[in-house]
Formats: C-alpha cells, sequence, structure tokens
C-alpha cells in the first residue's frame, strides 16, 4: 500500500478518522454516517441495492465494499477521482448522501473538543477540510481484509482448506474457458480496468462516459474485486442482481447485447452443477476474520 507523503499513518490519525467515519455530524441533519451505508458486519457495504442518505434521499449506484480501499488506484464506478483523501469529498457534498458543505463540517467539529485535541495530536492543527479528508483516508486505509480460506490455501499450498465443491469451481474459476480471472485478476481479484458485462441492453447510468464523454465508455464500469464477495449481495452498480447464483447465470448466458460490451462476455458452457461449483468457491473469498474485527 503506498501512503502520501503527507498522510503517513499513525494511532491519533486513525482513531481520528475512525470516530469521523462513524460519526454523522458529517450529515446535514445528523442522519447518516459513513457507516450507514458502509457496515462494518458486511464487509464495509450495504444490503441495499442503493442506499438512502439525507432525509432518506435514495442514491443512484449500490454501495461498494470500502476493503481493501487502500490498494485501489482510482475511485467511484467511473474512477474519476485520483485519491482517497479526494474521495471523502465526495459523499460530503452529494447532495443525496450528506448534502454538505466540508466547510461546514469542519465548523461543526471545530466546537467539540474532543474533535480539537485529536485533530492537533494527529495532524497539528484544528480540524479542517485537509484534516478530515486525511483523517478519514487513515483510517480506510486499515480496511485489509487477506484472511480467508482461499488466502490460508494459497499461503499453505494445503488444499484441505477448500471442500470439494469450492476446489472444483476455483478450477473453474481460473479456466480458460470460463475467463473468471481475465477480470478478476490478481490478490485482490480485479483488474481495475473497466468493462461493460452486458448486465442491460442498455445502460440508463452512463458509467465511464460522464466522466470522459466518450460514447464507447457508454454503460463502463470500474471491474469490482471479488474478496467478501458471498456477503456483499445485492450485486452490479445499480444493485440490481439479488444473489451470486443469478450473478453467474448472467455470465454463463452471456450476457444482453450492448454496443458496448466486453467481447470476453459470451455465452459458457457450465452446468447446473458447475455454477454451484464456482458459487461456492466465490464464498470462500469470504475473510471471517475481518467479519468479527
Amino acid at each position: 500500500m503506498v501512503y502520501p507523503a503527507d498522510n503517513q499513518p499513525s494511532a491519533a490519525r486513525i482513531e481520528l478518522g475512525r470516530r469521523l467515519f462513524f460519526d454523522p455530524t458529517l450529515s446535514r441533519d445528523g442522519s447518516v454516517s459513513c457507516a450507514s451505508c458502509h457496515h462494518p458486519d458486511k464487509a464495509f457495504a450495504d444490503v441495499r441495492a442503493v442506499s438512502p442518505g439525507v432525509e432518506g434521499r435514495l442514491g443512484t449506484r449500490n454501495v461498494p465494499s470500502v476493503i481493501n480501499v487502500g490498494y485501489q488506484p482510482y475511485f467511484l464506478r467511473e474512477g474519476g477521482v485520483p485519491t482517497l483523501e479526494m474521495q471523502a469529498l465526495v459523499p460530503i457534498q452529494e447532495p443525496h448522501e450528506f448534502d454538505m458543505n466540508i466547510l461546514e463540517v469542519a465548523e461543526r467539529l471545530s466546537a467539540h473538543e474532543v474533535y480539537r485535541d485529536l485533530s492537533l495530536r494527529a495532524y497539528q492543527r484544528e480540524p479542517d477540510p485537509y484534516v478530515i479528508t486525511r483523517a478519514l483516508a487513515a483510517f480506510q486505509r486499515t480496511l485489509v481484509s487477506s484472511g480467508s480460506r482461499y488466502d490460508r490455501l494459497v499461503q499453505s499450498n494445503d488444499p484441505t482448506h477448500l471442500s470439494a465443491a469450492e476446489l472444483r469451481g476455483k478450477q473453474i474459476f481460473f479456466s480458460a474457458d470460463a475467463g473468471c480471472a481475465d477480470c478478476h485478476s490478481g490478490p485482490l481479484f480485479t483488474s481495475f480496468a473497466f468493462a461493460n458485462n452486458g448486465l442491460t441492453p442498455r445502460s440508463t447510468d452512463p458509467g465511464r462516459k460522464r466522466l470522459t464523454g466518450v460514447a464507447s465508455d457508454g454503460g463502463l464500469f470500474k471491474i469490482p474485486s471479488l474478496r467478501n464477495v458471498a456477503v456483499t449481495a445485492p450485486y452490479m452498480h445499480d444493485g440490481s442482481v439479488a444473489n451470486l447464483q443469478a450473478v453467474v447465470a448472467g455470465y454463463v448466458r452471456g450476457g444482453f447485447d450492448h454496443p458496448n460490451k466486453d467481447p470476453r462476455i459470451r455465452p459458457l458452457r457450465l452446468s447446473a452443477a458447475q455454477q454451484e461449483d464456482l458459487v461456492a468457491f466465490l464464498s470462500a473469498l469470504t475473510d471471517r476474520e475481518f467479519e468479527h474485527r
């Protein structure tokens, strides 16, 4: 993990960020915090298709997990934010999330002695936008998960960490025929590239095109990590797919036609039993130790 020169981790910075993450003071009406959508017991994701912000206003996209977020090279589903520190500004100012101005947040926090003291210890300055964004990023970089049963198999080369069905699913996942690992690659099970997976014939959400304005980016979204995927339903950028069985079935079908659908998305010859094995393997990517921290 790469840490910015001006935001090296310390106990005081992490503690300040942790308090901010769980504090609804950051929202206009004091009704929601970061943790209202990023639930610790749900791998820091949400069980709802889209989550409500202030006054119950619904968002437009499914909440992604922030576990291992410190390893990501850019943020938001279209990749338009380059640093974790800058990302903190998005939910604060978004009308359907916190609906606040960062300067107003700083004023609120400056009225609390605990926040003033923590801020001075952490960054040698009183609460201000610099402190708020950096503290939140410092805390989120501690949300590291690498203790799944799949990880134990890799570390020990002992196949008994997985069941027979999970081992069969692993073989399917990494096979050239299924091609899952073409997009969900590496230790984090994502290439961080952008793709359209044929979720719908026509995207109502412009995806990466919202950032670039390029027609060929329409309906493209950042490929998500599959770590802890079994506990982060529902799925896709809009939360429209209820469970992993439906996700796998969509890929087996080859997705819907879309002008920008990735050519790697094509019908797969997987039996019902093989699809269940693949789902079983995806469940083995869950870090149960992390769930109980």
